[in-house]
């Protein structure tokens, strides 16, 4: 069977219980009605929503029939929408749990089952377990209750919301006005985001007209991450065509947020932990005393440095937002290095591509104001805190356990030097508590190496930083240098590892 693995079910479209088809969505919604039940949850308030995949519609449609059939109110979102909307409406509606049909930026033979519990948090363990154990006692026939399609204002309060974060979280500063080259990648987020920006006082946007229709085929890229290589392709080329300001790239259910910026050398996406980081210090310059921020242990160490310095808190937790929106009280903002940014978690408690975007817009906003630009950040922060380079080795492997057998191979000789720096080793595995997980951490003077295998794909991922002292203005390019050379001397260790 299909495990619950990051908040939800996720796998390819075809028959049986190790892949996506109504039978296993049905199972799945059993198991989650008799756990909500169990916690006397039951005949509460469930939203489900869906994007635009291949089966999404009718999953969506069994989810909430065999939901009214075991007793809850469904408000069955009456649109394929982003899945941040979905989350929104958990809270704003006080239901006890939320379902997204969504395979975010997986290949389109995938489709998956996002839950959120009540708060629009995701799923945390041992419910992931507890709920597959009471998957495995239903039973069939599940019965099912027609329900019609309902929460139709869902959509504009959250858009409204988004619209007032400039003014909420970006400060009183002047604003300038700004072009901007977007792409929701053949997703649901394109008429969303628009809306958004145009209601934040963005409405200069030039879409990307092959990728802006949502299309569960992805024709123009197999592989629908912004951070796949080639992914941003037509983003870039659109941004320097029409000489925009800023370049934004959701990924298909409109959860995750990647920005373009023009350089001296021509337009590049910008990596996670450099959004991350610049949206962080946008956030906290308005943030009350003692804010927290957050990210994950496969993020630049470069927050942890910033967060003291503009009076706010730090915390750091494993990957995914269902770790970061529990971070702590007070928290203000929080990212993970796979381009996720929750910049209101007091409405949305998980990632938001389309908040991010809004976000992102008025600092460049702001900045151009000022004759400034985000490559101005990163390089006052790097001449401040030194520069800090990341970047992540992505190795596909014939399937998870194979990905597993390096990490266990890592395990019993792991290296003693990386990039001609000696290192100290912690397993992960081996802690206890919520910071346990299957992950190697590697850490030396100015290099840091984290090593885990995918919860979701087949793949060893490995997350890389170079950190290198700044003398001044003056020496920041030769910093820059040395940095990029240690992180060459990482990707060149990692590239053996799948043999």
């Amino acid at each position: 069977m299909l495990t619950f693995g990051t908040a939800g079910l996720r796998g390819p479209l075809g028959p049986g219980p190790d892949e996506m088809n109504v039978t296993t969505v049905a199972r799945a919604t059993a198991g989650l009605a008799a756990w909500l039940r169990d916690r006397c949850l039951g005949g509460g308030r469930v939203v489900v929503g869906r994007d635009a995949r291949h089966g999404s519609a009718e999953f969506a449609e069994v989810t909430a029939e065999v939901l009214a059939a075991a007793g809850f109110v469904v408000i069955r979102l009456p649109e394929p929408l982003p899945t941040p909307v979905t989350a929104y409406a958990v809270r704003a509606l006080d239901a006890v749990a939320g379902v997204q049909i969504t395979a975010s930026h997986n290949p389109p033979a995938d489709n998956g089952y996002k839950v959120y519990v009540d708060g629009g948090a995701q799923l945390l363990a041992p419910a992931d377990t507890e709920i597959e154990q009471r998957i495995a006692a239903s039973t069939e026939p599940i019965p099912r209750t027609p329900v019609e399609t309902s929460g139709g204002d869902v959509l504009s309060r959250y858009l409204a919301r988004v619209a007032q974060l400039p003014q909420l979280l970006g400060g009183s500063g002047e604003r300038a006005d700004i072009r901007i080259a977007f792409t929701p990648l053949h997703g649901v987020g394109g008429a969303t985001a628009v809306h958004a920006l145009g209601a934040a006082g963005f409405s200069d946007i030039h879409a990307v007209a092959e990728q802006f229709a949502p299309d569960p085929d992805f024709p123009t890229t197999p592989f629908p991450n912004p951070e796949e290589p080639g992914a941003a392709d037509l983003l870039l080329r659109l941004a320097e065509q029409v000489d925009a300001d800023l370049a934004i790239a959701l990924d298909p259910d409109a959860d995750r947020c990647a920005l373009g910026v023009p350089t001296p050398e021509g337009w590049r996406m910008l990596r996670g932990d450099e959004t991350g980081v610049l949206l962080a210090d946008h956030v906290l310059r308005t943030a009350p005393a003692d804010a927290l921020v957050a990210t994950t242990i496969v993020s630049s160490r470069l927050l942890s440095r910033l967060a003291p310095a503009r009076g706010a808190r730090y915390a750091e937790t494993l990957t995914g937002f269902k770790w970061l929106a529990r971070a702590g009280d007070g928290l203000v903002y929080a990212y993970e290095e796979a381009i996720g940014h929750c910049v209101d978690p007091a409405t949305v408690r998980d990632k938001d591509g389309i908040s991010a975007a809004v976000l992102a817009a008025d600092l460049v906003s702001q900045l151009r104001a000022r004759g400034r630009t985000l490559i101005d950040e990163l390089d006052e922060l790097a001449i401040r805190f030194g520069v800090h380079l990341t970047d992540q080795v992505s190795l596909r492997l014939p399937d998870q356990r194979a990905a597993a057998e390096v990490v266990n191979a890592l395990r019993a000789a792991p290296p003693a030097e990386l990039a001609a720096t000696p290192v100290d080793y912690v397993d992960m595995s081996a802690l206890r508590g919520r910071m346990r997980t299957d992950a190697l951490v590697f850490t030396g003077d100015g290099v840091r190496l984290v090593i885990r295998p995918s919860g979701t794909e087949p793949k060893l991922k490995c997350y890389l930083e170079a950190v290198q002292p700044v003398s001044g203005p003056s020496g920041l390019a030769a910093a820059g240098k040395a940095a990029e050379e240690r992180l060459s001397e990482l990707r060149d260790y990692c590239r053996t590892l799948a043999g």
